[in-house]
């Protein structure tokens, strides 16, 4: 008897072995439901600077959804879940016998139940793979949680659970719930706030508090009594629970920054694809403050057929784009229209760098240019011309024929051309020959966003990187300083880079002299050099250096003003976007109070600073009539910056009266009612200057092909003192009654002037190409 009760014994220990290996083997072989493989989709959100929250999209156009980690959920929140949902949840193996047992007896009594049978691993595996609700499913759903709990830990299981739970209201996890009905992170709940969200997924659409506070009032007492029943609450907590005011966040979802997210959401590759979050580099505050500035600014327009602008705030030491700001449904930092005369400063800083110093004189007086496309004769915004301007006067009053002479020292359109393509202009697709001389007037057109990160390239002293849009890139955010306004020697308000954190971002690349860059914004900078055409008190005067340049394009179509310190750059456009002109108003009164009003808001709460003064650069005396050295006895002299020392002043550059002598160009313009230097001048008695007018230098001619070879020419033009002799060592050269031509053939050829009444010589070339 003891023999076969001992077999028996040894028979069930070996059958629960091997069931128990058998039921290891199954559960270990189950494959988890697909939606268990992965993280259930987030939404992606758009996060400014310091985390704070622009816009989040949809999941599949259904649902928002967020992700958070168990660590991130309070402890309140994890007891009114699995008081609500799973009171054993910690000591079942994925089924609840005893849920199970009671939800048959409640079923055969015919009572409602108590609670439900499912766990929250079974649960979880529905919310992963829904099925319709049939026995065989419920059974397959056992097994299944079974089989999670066998291989996932049950912080795992509740994290994965309370990321897939539906609150309600298009919100899906438990991070989602609760910044959208409370407005705080999961980690910040009170007792009565957690048994709110835990009453939700019960009936999501009928417990919606935002619908039926009562209904979802009574459920979270309902959990709050379980609460108390399970332990994770005393009477005294309870009865705090019970009393504390719920306080629901209004509904509303975040749509700040529209411009600058739609921007990001239309730039292929720079949002990240699986959604989250995305950080970027956007100040909200100081964004919000763009939008009300520019807004006002219009209004203030109205009546000038102004209907829409846009912003751009750059921090110069990053190339973070800080703001981005815009009006209406078209996004103007990303618009392609005519730059106007705010491209001008870079023709500016060629010639510098081509060895003209602020005090180069050049002539703006009427002149015509010979272009391959015929002759050009621009002229200035108020028609008036002002003879002999140094470049420091010329650009600070944003004179057109003067910018076109500077082009000139500036190596012509096809410098200006590569420079602009060099610090990250792209709607240039034209060769320069396109654009020809206006280039430098803003026949070309450009984006905002671009413009103002060539500017902060300025800002740089010639360093250029590429802006960015998108943060988590190692620098600090930018720290307000507003206990104190900073001087203008003082340091800024902004961190300094860490040294570990230095290839945060790809090295800056050294695209402009330094010293020239300097001299530029030292001229961009003085209030008293544009005052001839702007006035001492306007938009662009501040109590701080700031480097500022405006810009008008054709018939008022747009308006541009740009401003930058060391540590900023901004940018603004004023316009319409079907490109319809304003009425009469210039960028130095329609965009530029908005630079202004933002540049002093970014020195009240950042502080700004100013270049200090590179060791090549020194001061001169000059006569700003000559460009030269002033003599010593000389009056009316100015004290200018310099990269080396200005050209001495030359015997034949005054009378016996001390007038400065001007060469013959400036004739007309001396005997005009225009002339405003009076007896300070007067027209040189030698010969003027050999000047080649005609080709000018780059032309490209087209052959004709329905023309004979011999029959195409064209006409050569100089000024001189005396007769000019032509000569070209490829292409033939007559007289004729008409003046010298020259007959065009295929290839490039270089043509020579000479004076005949002083020797001086002069060279051009052109390009002829086949029809």
């Amino acid at each position: 008897m003891k023999t076969r009760l001992r077999k028996l014994c040894r028979r069930a220990a070996l059958v629960l072995v091997l069931g128990f290996i058998a039921l290891e083997i199954a559960l270990r072989l189950t494959p988890l439901p697909a939606g268990l493989q992965s993280a259930p989709p987030a939404s992606t959100e758009f996060l400014d600077r310091h985390g704070r929250s622009l816009r989040t999209l949809l999941v599949d156009d259904r649902r928002f959804s967020r992700q958070c980690d168990l660590t991130d959920v309070s402890p309140p929140l994890v007891a009114a879940t699995l008081g609500a949902e799973d009171a054993r949840f910690r000591s079942h193996p994925g089924v609840d016998p005893l849920a199970i047992c009671r939800a048959v007896r409640d079923a055969a009594r015919r009572t409602v139940p108590t609670s439900g049978a499912s766990t929250i691993t079974q649960q979880l595996v529905k919310l992963a793979q829904p099925v319709p609700r049939t026995f065989c499913n419920k059974v397959r759903e056992m097994w299944l949680a079974l089989a999670v709990e066998h291989r996932w830990s049950k912080d795992r299981i509740l994290t994965e659970y309370l990321n897939r739970l539906d609150y309600g209201d298009l919100q899906t996890g438990i991070a989602a719930a609760t910044w959208h009905y409370l407005g705080k992170p999961p980690s910040d709940l009170s007792a009565a706030e957690a048994a709110l969200l835990a009453a939700l997924p019960k009936a999501p659409t009928r417990l919606n508090p935002h619908d039926d506070f009562a209904a979802a009032r009574a459920r979270q007492q309902w959990v709050l009594g379980r609460m108390l029943a399970g332990g994770s609450l005393d009477a005294a907590a309870l009865a705090r629970a019970i009393d504390e005011p719920l306080r629901l966040r209004p509904r509303a979802h975040e749509f700040e920054a529209p411009h600058f997210v739609n921007l990001l959401l239309t730039r292929r590759g720079l949002v990240p694809s699986g959604g989250g979050p995305v950080h970027t580099t956007l100040d909200l505050d100081l964004n919000r403050f763009a939008e009300r500035t520019l807004a006002e600014n219009l209004q203030r327009l109205i009546d000038k057929h102004a209907t829409s602008g846009a912003v751009v705030v750059i921090d110069n030491r990053s190339g973070e784009v800080l703001a981005l700001a815009g009006s209406g449904e078209t996004n103007g930092a990303w618009m392609s229209r005519s730059s106007g005369s705010t491209i001008k400063p870079f023709t500016y800083l060629l010639a510098l760098e081509n060895g003209a110093q602020p005090c180069t004189v050049v002539p703006d007086v009427p002149t015509t240019f010979a272009t391959p496309t015929g002759s050009y004769r621009p002229n200035n915004y108020n028609h008036r011309f002002h003879g002999p301007v140094t470049l420091r006067f010329a650009l600070g009053n944003s004179l057109n024929v003067a910018a076109i002479r500077t082009l000139e020292l500036a190596g012509g359109p096809p410098a200006l051309h590569r420079a602009l393509r060099e610090v990250g202009i792209t709607t240039l697709d034209h060769p320069a020959d396109y654009y020809g001389l206006g280039l430098t007037l803003g026949n070309g057109e450009v984006r905002l966003l671009e413009l103002a990160n060539a500017f902060a390239t300025l800002g740089r002293l010639g360093m250029h990187r590429p802006y960015r849009l998108l943060g988590n890139t190692g620098f600090p955010p930018v720290r307000e300083d507003s206990a104190s306004r900073l001087s203008a020697t003082e340091p800024t308000g902004l961190q300094p880079i860490a040294p570990d954190r230095q290839d945060a971002y790809p090295p800056a690349r050294r695209v402009f002299d330094a010293g020239a860059a300097f001299l530029l914004a030292d001229m961009l900078s003085d209030n008293a050099a544009r005052a001839a055409s702007f006035g001492l008190r306007s938009w662009l005067t501040f109590d701080f250096p700031v480097a500022c340049k405006t810009g008008t394009s054709s018939d008022y179509r747009d308006n541009w003003t740009v401003g930058y310190t060391p540590e900023f750059t901004v940018a603004v456009w004023v316009g319409n976007p079907d490109g319809t002109p304003m009425r009469d108003i210039t960028g130095v009164t329609g965009a530029a109070p908005v630079m202004h009003d933002l540049i002093e808001h970014l020195h009240a709460r950042f502080g700004t600073s100013w270049f200090a003064q590179p060791p090549q650069v020194d001061t001169f005396k000059t006569d700003p009539l000559t460009g030269r050295l002033a003599p010593a006895d000389r009056r009316g002299t100015i004290d200018e910056k310099c990269l080396q020392p200005p050209e001495p002043a030359r015997p034949d550059d005054y009378d016996a009266t001390s007038r400065v002598r001007l060469p013959a160009e400036y004739g007309p313009w001396l005997a005009s009612s225009q002339n405003s230097l009076g007896t300070l001048v007067t027209l040189a008695t030698s010969a003027p200057e050999l000047r080649i007018i005609q080709p000018a230098p780059g032309s490209i001619y087209y052959l004709d092909g329905d023309l004979p070879p011999d029959s195409q020419w064209i006409p050569l033009r100089a000024e001189a003192g005396g007769e000019v002799s032509w000569s070209c060592a490829s292409l033939p050269i007559k007289t004729t009654a008409a003046g010298p031509r020259m007959q065009i053939r295929e290839g490039r050829h270089v043509i020579l002037a000479a004076d005949a009444a002083t020797g001086v010589q002069a060279s051009t070339w052109i390009e002829v190409k086949p029809w």
